[in-house]
């Protein structure tokens, strides 16, 4: 199949060149430019290719502008359909995608919206997530899920920070979490109204209604830090306020009962008195 091409940068039809970076679209059916609207369609299989970032969709349409000098300005992209947006650090996937390139955000919505770091760690989220490339932050709303492959960490809503480890590699940072907080751990299960997730140290802390299940013990206050790799969980007063309390339960050796060996029956003998005259 034909594939058809389009570079932003180079389009004769705008008559103006396009500022900085160049940007390539790519489809299987059609890449159609429409002047009065300002807008550029790309249908079946398309690509969008900016430096290291490159989009795949279903469809797009980018929009574009002209300035006060009368220069083409590239403002949004939107996708559509399977959207799978690559970059050297991370993936993100969604059903659409609008990309607003003056204010570098990225809004994702999709059944779930995810976006996938180099080390695996993910993010989901039922509403929608909105990444800040340039802050490496992202805004996550709606049964949102943050996964680093042993821990799983729940809520309605969470800011998450990312950094570039040594080798370059994209991973989480800090992850703030409101709103019907649970962390679940091979461990124990915590849940609270709000809390910071550190990745990095494996480390969480919980605040305000903080209640924490380890294997039927209940720890119940307003502040706690668990720790995710050595299960360990202390609850504490904040700032030296509230009371902590626990209800721990007592594990009972369970004995086994022997049960009674059957009885056998007797068996007459040979040569008894029922056969005898």
């Amino acid at each position: 199949m034909k594939k058809f091409f389009l570079s932003l940068l180079l389009l004769p039809l705008l008559h103006s060149p396009l500022p900085a970076a160049e940007i390539n679209i790519y489809a299987d059916n059609k890449v159609e430019v429409h002047q009065n609207d300002q807008k550029i369609v790309a249908v079946g299989n398309a690509v969008a290719n900016k430096q290291d970032n490159t989009i795949y969709a279903d469809e797009m349409t980018a929009f574009y502008t002209k300035n006060a000098q009368g220069k083409t300005e590239f403002k949004t992209l939107h996708a559509k359909g399977n959207v799978r947006a690559v970059s050297p650090t991370s993936k993100a996937y969604g059903n659409t995608m609008d990309y607003d390139l003056k204010k570098e955000e990225i809004t994702l919505v999709g059944t779930p919206a995810k976006i996938v770091t180099e080390k695996g760690e993910t993010i989901t989220a039922k509403e929608k997530i909105i990444y800040y490339p340039e802050k490496q932050m992202a805004v996550a709303t709606g049964d949102v899920m943050a996964d680093d492959k042993e821990n799983k960490v729940y809520s309605d809503r969470m800011v998450s920070y990312f950094a570039k480890d040594d080798k370059g590699n994209l991973e989480m940072e800090r992850v703030e979490i409101y709103d019907n907080v649970k962390i679940v751990t091979p461990q124990a299960t915590a849940t609270s109204l709000r809390g910071i997730y550190f990745p990095k140290k494996s480390l969480v802390h919980l605040y305000d209604k903080v209640v924490i299940n380890q294997d039927g013990n209940i720890l119940k206050g307003d502040f706690a830090e668990t720790n995710l790799k050595t299960g360990i969980s202390r609850m504490l007063s904040h700032n030296g306020k509230g009371r902590v309390s626990g209800v721990f339960k007592e594990k009972e050796k369970e004995k086994e009962k022997e049960k009674p060996q059957p009885t056998e029956p007797v068996q007459p003998q040979q040569g008894s008195s029922d056969n005898a005259k």
